[in-house]
């Protein structure tokens, strides 16, 4: 992402020069002013505009749509894959209590997630606390009781074990499962701590194959451990896949938010870290 510094002695001055450097098409994000040696400067930060569409473009999710229902009436089903630990179960949680976050369309959860100790009792326990209709499947020929179960709900939010590569046979056991559940979306969710050689294996290992359904999307978890966020724009750019959602805590369900208007001020787009920069 090319953005750059400009310093002058005058607003005029320094935009100028950021157009000779950068283009015609610079978009000035933002401005201040500071001194240099007891002189009055003022400093710009930019960014040519084709540059900032494309890292929109490339990250945008298409909107969900409206209403969530499938014609034949059965839900919006979304699920959540993803390495162990890397937040998938608080997600779906968050997605799932967050007021709003599918509009006014009633949301259930479900979870596939019967390998690890503790995974189906703390998504239970969310949805128990938030009167979130839950569920729990087996086995492939679980999965119209389940959705009849969940008759009421627009939108199912699935959790998924994690993957061991170690475990190929339990791995593609629950795939198989997944794939009968056949998902609208399947999020990969990824801590943004993950170094980028391993998110790239990662993502490779969910790529849609013959035998079975891949990845759509990928959200970013755990942004509050990332002291600078500006690399996490580029992890999320080198998947290739669109984002709606990023986290960045455990509070359920505070800590989830749109993920493009963040990932963009993490370049420099609508809030700095320094609070001297104002908007342009």
């Amino acid at each position: 992402m090319q953005l750059e510094c400009f310093r002058g002695a005058d607003f005029s001055q320094v935009s100028a020069r950021a157009r000779r450097s950068l283009g015609d098409d610079v978009m000035i994000l933002h401005t201040r002013t500071l001194r240099d040696d007891g002189v009055p400067r003022v400093e710009v930060l930019a960014a040519p505009a084709s540059t900032l569409e494309h890292v929109q473009q490339r990250l945008q999710a298409a909107p969900l749509p409206t209403p969530l229902r499938r014609p034949n009436g059965r839900p919006y089903v979304i699920a959540l894959v993803g390495p162990t630990g890397a937040g998938k179960t608080t997600t779906a949680a968050k997605l799932a209590v967050r007021p709003g976050t599918f509009g006014i369309g009633r949301t259930g959860l479900l979870t596939i997630d019967t390998y690890r100790v503790g995974g189906m009792e703390q998504l239970a326990t969310y949805a128990e606390l938030a009167s979130v209709p839950f569920d729990v499947v087996y086995d492939a020929t679980e999965v119209n009781d389940a959705f009849a179960r969940l008759r009421d709900c627009d939108v199912i939010l699935v959790d998924t074990p994690g993957r061991s590569p170690a475990a190929a046979d339990v791995t593609d056991r629950w795939r198989t499962l997944l794939d009968a559940l056949k998902p609208d979306e399947v999020h990969l969710v990824l801590p943004a701590t993950m170094r980028g050689d391993l998110a790239l294996n990662v993502e490779r290992a969910y790529r849609t194959s013959g035998a079975h359904t891949g990845a759509t999307h990928v959200l970013l978890s755990k942004l509050d451990e990332v002291p600078a966020e500006r690399g996490v724009t580029d992890l999320a750019m080198s998947m290739a896949l669109p984002t709606r959602w990023i986290t960045d805590g455990q509070d359920v369900p505070a800590h989830l938010a749109p993920a493009v208007p963040r990932l963009l001020r993490s370049l420099g787009l609508g809030v700095d870290a320094d609070d001297s920069w104002t908007n342009a």
